[in-house]
């Protein structure tokens, strides 16, 4: 089949904040112990840090890390996690039914983080705990001396403040999941003050307004509107959380769950802003998209028996195993964040090792990817700069409640300083090339610097036991003629093509 898109160098989205390349580390599973943290492994350095997932967090281009939880902070109390680590308490962890040690806490998160070069991105309790522990962990956090918790942090042998400046308020609240569960008008005060009260400590603070878990919440909308007629004021972004997996409804049905995805960030924008009329507001609020992922059929665990007994240390928890189908969503989720760079600035990938993850972990082994890395670390490298308008004419399909989805997902970054754009595209057809023409109107187009493509006969192949089986491969036949990119996009494939421009 053949697309057409036309881009002009004049008519842009918006600024690509670098956040939106985030990931997410909580207490869950072996995310951390076994994961980013294993003292004893061969490749561990003298904090107990793998080596070689810093390596491999590096080269997937992770940004910032949000930490420490997801639900494990609606039971979290920061105060276990700092001091003397023999003199940490073991906690029953009630939101994964393990067992805490608190070996890795705060100050280890910092240290890891700063090997990393990421971001911290911190949450507070709103859960079991309120305002006194937010405001308490921020003065342990990012309040140079003479108080009693920043006295404290020295004494733990931080001299420095870390000055982290992204807050989220509380995790999911929403959810009748969550330990601590709120209704929207609980929530909408306890947020309000908190945040009052977080900003007395360090005005510089940003803070996150905890939106809808899903687009599917009985709740969604409506919980936006009423818990940011409390928050508006106080808050600088509101998250979203999204997961999607039904492969059982096909592949058609599955890969246009990112049009749900769209049209749930466009609901929330236009809330945002119902909100900013009603309050006679001349301030923008953002999205933090602090959770998403493509959530796998069944639970696929790495570990061929994964012993259920509850209160264990770090165990086999949904560790899913992401096929080439898989990865074609995942990269249709993260194409959504370019999409709307103007109001997104932040997104975090859930997780970063182990529990739906793009990197994988042996204990005392190696590491290893899974084929959702690729996309990852691609738009994570290449997608700077400012995000293009498109027109886009392209056959379309049908599927269930989902019509007029087009086969070509796309969209096209303009990276002044590298001199180039660089096209990020999805064939969705699971039978059929498609033959891509690409218009780039107001550029100088020179030539393809590269078409890389990951793509793999049987969609449901997976890098589980052959590490290697979908790794990206290159492309040849781009080229460029009259100011027009040509591409044949392989059928269920995932595509970065760079053009150097003028």
């Amino acid at each position: 089949m053949k697309a057409t898109v036309i881009v002009n160098r004049n008519f842009t989205v918006g600024e690509i904040d670098k956040r939106i390349y985030c990931s997410f580390v909580e207490h869950m599973g072996r995310v951390v112990y076994s994961g980013i943290y294993e003292p004893g492994h061969p490749r561990a350095d003298e904090d107990g840090f793998r080596q070689d997932v810093l390596e491999k967090v590096k080269e997937m281009g992770v940004t910032g890390i949000r930490y420490p939880g997801g639900n494990y902070v609606s039971c979290y109390d920061w105060r276990d996690s700092v001091g003397p680590v023999d003199q940490r308490p073991r906690r029953l962890e009630i939101a994964w039914r393990a067992i805490e040690t608190n070996e890795f806490g705060i100050n280890e998160f910092m240290r890891w983080a700063k090997k990393a070069d990421v971001e911290p991105i911190f949450a507070v309790n709103l859960g079991t705990k309120g305002i006194e522990n937010a405001v308490s962990i921020v003065e342990y956090c990012n309040i140079n001396k003479g108080t009693l918790y920043s006295d404290m942090r020295r004494e733990h042998g931080v001299e420095n403040p870390y000055g982290i400046r992204t807050w989220c308020l509380g995790n999911e609240m929403d959810g009748d999941w969550q330990i601590g569960h709120k209704t929207a008008e609980e929530y909408g005060r306890l947020a309000q003050e908190t945040a009052k009260a977080m900003k007395q400590v360090d005005s510089s603070v940003k803070l996150v307004s905890c939106g809808s878990s899903k687009s599917d919440m009985p709740t969604y909308p409506d919980w936006e509107a009423i818990t940011l007629s409390y928050t508006y004021d106080y808050v600088d972004y509101i998250s979203l959380h999204q997961y999607y997996g039904n492969q059982e409804k096909g592949t058609k049905y599955f890969l246009a769950q990112s049009v749900d995805m769209e049209q749930y960030i466009k609901t929330v924008i236009g809330t945002c802003d119902f909100v900013k009329a009603k309050k006679r507001s001349g301030k923008e609020l953002y999205i933090s998209f602090d959770e998403w992922g493509v959530w796998s059929i069944p639970d696929v665990e790495v570990a061929s028996q994964v012993d259920e007994t509850p209160w264990q240390i770090a165990p086999h928890l949904s560790e899913q195993i992401y096929s080439m189908e898989d990865t074609l969503l995942f990269a249709s989720m993260m194409m959504n964040f370019l999409k709307y760079a103007d109001r997104i600035k932040i997104a975090c990938q859930s997780l970063l090792t182990n529990i739906s993850a793009a990197i994988m972990t042996e204990e005392k082994g190696d590491v290893w990817v899974q084929p959702i890395f690729y996309p990852f670390s691609h738009m994570a490298r290449y997608g700077k700069g400012v995000v293009l308008q498109s027109v886009t004419n392209c056959e379309t399909y049908d599927c269930d409640q989902f019509k007029k989805i087009p086969y070509l997902d796309h969209v096209a970054v303009y990276n002044q300083e590298d001199n180039e754009v660089v096209v990020f595209a999805v064939n969705r057809s699971e039978d059929e090339n498609i033959n891509l023409a690409y218009d780039l109107e107001g550029f100088e187009a020179e030539a393809v610097a590269e078409h890389i493509k990951v793509t793999h006969p049987d969609k449901k192949a997976t890098n589980l036991h052959n590490h290697q089986e979908i790794v990206p491969s290159k492309e040849d036949k781009t080229y460029v003629e009259n100011n027009q990119v040509y591409a044949d996009l392989s059928p269920l494939s995932w595509n970065m093509i760079r053009i150097k421009v003028k």
